[in-house]
This record gives structure tokens, sequence and C-alpha cells, in this order.
């Protein structure tokens, strides 16, 4: 099975991990703070799950996911990640991440500054757009009626055929969107934007279908 490296396992890469290991995945944490502080949540996904220092959670992925708030992307050494699928869950809120100007006059979005940064990895957008408590309670089996789908964006069309095989086994459809420069339409304040999935607040949340998600995606 694929191993999947966190980098940041806050509330999306924790839960992210979660159905990660219940799909049968082995995951390897990692936050700012070191490996200690993530003992309570490795001993709650059991034997597939330990923790690590980002490098380390990076050199042991087949996919990393990369789950910090955008102001502190740059802090992440880029040589690590080099070769491989890098999932970019950030968006930008001025209030927590500084004013960007790149990104306030929309000359670029924010997976295009990840790609920018990690140059040589494979960004795919991803997860950016959903919030965890419904990331969480939305996941379904292939097939189910009521399944939902998440948008992706990349440059990148193995990486995005990887991020959509991961994102199968964990319980979603993936609707892509095209290269990163189409994730704009999926940031902060777009229609598909949390409430696609039910009301931010309401953990059951309501599924999204992949013709809901395209639809409203293509409104933005």
């Amino acid at each position: 099975m694929t191993t999947i490296g966190l980098i940041g396992s806050g509330n999306i890469g924790g839960t992210v991990a979660r159905l990660a290991v219940a799909a049968g995945h082995d995951v390897v944490l990692s936050n700012s703070r070191g490996p200690e502080t993530l003992q309570e949540l490795v001993g709650e996904l059991g034997p597939r799950a330990r923790a690590a220092t980002p490098a380390e959670a990076a050199a042991a992925a087949d996919i990393v996911v990369l789950t910090v708030p955008l102001r502190a992307y740059r802090d992440i050494p880029a040589a690590p990640l080099a070769g491989k699928v890098l999932i970019d869950t950030n968006n930008y809120y001025p209030d927590r991440d500084g004013v960007l100007p790149e990104l306030e006059d929309g000359s670029t979005t924010t997976g295009e500054l990840v790609q920018a940064h990690f140059a040589d990895a494979h960004v795919v957008k991803a997860f950016n757009n959903i919030w965890f408590e419904h990331l969480g309670s939305l996941a379904r089996p292939s097939g189910a009626a009521d399944r939902s789908a998440l948008p992706i964006a990349g440059d990148d069309a193995a990486a995005k055929q990887a991020v959509t095989e991961f994102l199968d086994g964990i319980g979603y459809d993936a609707v892509d969107i095209g290269p990163l420069a189409e994730n704009r339409r999926t940031q902060r304040d777009t229609p598909v934007y949390v409430t696609a999935y039910g009301a931010y607040g309401d953990v059951a949340g309501s599924p999204a279908s992949a013709q809901a998600v395209r639809d409203l995606v293509d409104k933005a």
C-alpha cells in the first residue's frame, strides 16, 4: 500500500491520516513542534502510523500532504520533496498569513506559489475546499450513491492520477478542474468552498456529487 507523509498534522492532516489508515495505508506524521508532540495521535491511529520530522516524512512517503498555514510553507526545505507527489491543502487568509500582493491581485494562486517553492515536486491542490469535519464524515465506498467528490488541480497528469486513486481509496471521487492556475475556483469565498458539503458546524454534512462539485466550480 501507499505510504502517506503528513507535513502538518492538525485538523485536515489528522483527518486525512485517519482516512488513510482506515483504507490500509501507512502514514508518517510530522509537524513543526517535533515527533514527541504527535504520540497521542499515533496511538489513536495504531501500528500503521508513526511520527517523524518533516524531512523523514517526505523521504518515507509515496504521497506527501502539505497541510500547514500558507505563511509557513516557505519554512519547509524543498529538497526532501523532490520527485514527490505533493498534495497542497492551503488556503489564503490574510489575517493569518499576512497580505500577499500576488494573491490579492490574482496574478497567481496558492497552488502555484507552493509549486514554485517545491519546484521539483509534483503539486496537486486538494482538500482545501472542505471543512475537516465534513471530510471525515462524508467518506463513502466506491460506487455509493451518496458519494462526494473533491476538486483537484495540478500541472502534472501522472500526479493528478495518483491523487485521484488515493482519494478513491479514502472515500471520495475527484473532479479534475485543470492546472494549478485554476485552483482559484476552489479557494476561500468561492461557491464550492466548505458549504458545498453542508453548513459549517453541521458535522454530518451533506453529500456533494461530482456533477454538483463541477457545477459549483464552473460558477467561480
